[in-house]
């Protein structure tokens, strides 16, 4: 069993490892989500994505260009 400075340490260091195994999914969720709809801004990951977005939602609209 530890004591004194040794406890307040190994509890400092299992905070910050369990503080970074934890992440926020909207970070994860930012970075993936790249194309987003102009008509009611959607957000999808790519223009594959989009085509079927506009397939479903708009059927009247055409989708836009591809602009990779």
């Amino acid at each position: 069993m530890t004591r004194g400075k040794q406890k307040i340490e190994a509890q400092r260091k299992n905070a910050e490892r369990n503080q970074k195994a934890k992440g926020s999914q909207l970070e994860a969720r930012a970075v993936a989500l790249k194309v987003s709809c102009p008509i009611c801004k959607a957000q999808l990951a790519n223009h594959n994505q989009l085509g079927d977005h506009y397939s479903s939602k708009h059927p009247k609209e055409k989708p836009p260009a591809e602009s990779s």
